[in-house]
């Protein structure tokens, strides 16, 4: 993909609002040339941004859902192993483009009705001022962690647990962008992976390195095989070497919290930067904080961060080329009217960059 979203601005993708329409005019009227979907898990909690994927699996009943906690691999039930050789038989099916098989493999409307209100909407109104859209999915680490079997042992952590996650996400990562070119316009997925901040903590020893990045690495490609370009949503300090070791095109991170934490990298960061990567900062809190910001200082807490990077050998040109802005996290947890706040002060900062300045 030779167009870049250079210096545009863009959202994550929960809202807290119940009606899909709410949320699609503010993403329109502020993010409107990177508008993405927007999670409604104020709708429903299948709406949540765990559980809107597991669908293949609670179609071959390998997967249940707790009244209280996470869903869980039900590997204590007898009929167990018959549910897994069920899975990946739907799974090898769909491999074939069986259509039958392949409809598995989507979001049901029930939990994403956001995605569906999104393409109705660019089918009826067209793309308007867009230059790239937006998709997202949780990543294997998040939903990994999320979902147990029945000792409640996090599932990430089993070799064959992690390997149905992962399929289930190429394929439902195939589906979405399919959906989403079908528009002529090039496309972004940001794999929303906010669990790898907990790599290399106590309680999680059994994540390992390696099988995170694989993980990663298997729907980067399947992101890249579909014409789309990956970025890797991230909103706390993380091992920032995990990513810059991928292939993924865009690193999004929580710069108004952590930008400390990527001057540990600098030397995995300047390579990121030279091979073309985009860092996009999430500079714009997503809390009562926003109520108090300004543009203007947005804008000076970014300049004073380019320049400590500047002062560690990056290259002033890249970074302020190299360039994307979004709030640090979703709202859907927020009030509307700080939603509103959060994405206004976004659009502000395109039109600053429209401008030709930072």
């Amino acid at each position: 993909m030779s167009k870049k979203p250079y210096r545009m601005v863009t959202g994550i993708g929960s809202f807290p609002f119940k009606k899909e329409d709410d949320a699609l005019e503010l993403i329109f009227k502020y993010l409107p040339l990177i508008p993405h979907w927007p999670q409604l898990p104020a709708v429903s909690t299948s709406e949540s941004f765990v559980e809107q994927y597991l669908y293949p699996l609670i179609k071959v009943e390998a997967i249940k859902m707790r009244k209280k906690g996470s869903p869980f691999f039900d590997s204590e039930d007898p009929e167990f192993l018959n549910k897994l050789t069920d899975f990946y038989n739907l799974y090898l099916r769909a491999k074939d483009k069986e259509e039958e098989a392949l409809s598995n493999f989507t979001m049901p409307h029930h939990s994403a009705s956001g995605f569906y209100a999104f393409i109705n909407r660019l089918k009826n109104k067209g793309t308007g001022r867009a230059v790239f859209l937006k998709g997202q999915i949780s990543g294997p680490v998040t939903l990994g962690l999320w979902l147990t079997d029945g000792k409640r042992q996090p599932a990430f952590y089993q070799e064959q647990f992690r390997d149905i996650l992962v399929k289930t996400l190429q394929l439902q990562l195939e589906w979405q962008i399919k959906e989403l070119k079908q528009f002529g316009l090039p496309t972004i997925i940001f794999i929303d992976e906010p669990s790898l901040c907990l790599f290399g903590q106590a309680p999680y020893v059994g994540l390992s390195r390696d099988e995170i990045k694989e993980s990663l690495a298997m729907l980067i490609e399947t992101i890249h095989l579909q014409g789309a370009m990956a970025g890797v949503h991230a909103c706390s300090g993380i091992d920032w070497a995990i990513l810059t070791e991928l292939e993924v095109d865009i690193i999004n991170f929580d710069a108004f919290n952590y930008f400390e934490s990527l001057l540990v990298y600098n030397d995995s960061l300047i390579e990121f930067y030279k091979k073309g990567g985009i860092i996009a900062w999430g500079i714009v809190p997503t809390d009562d904080q926003s109520l108090e910001e300004s543009r203007d200082n947005i804008i000076k807490r970014l300049d004073k961060y380019f320049n400590n990077l500047i002062k560690k050998g990056f290259s002033e040109d890249l970074i302020k080329k190299q360039l994307m802005i979004t709030p640090s996290c979703g709202s859907g947890t927020l009030s509307k009217e700080l939603t509103e706040k959060i994405h206004c002060l976004t659009w502000e900062l395109q039109s600053y960059l429209d401008n030709g300045n930072l």
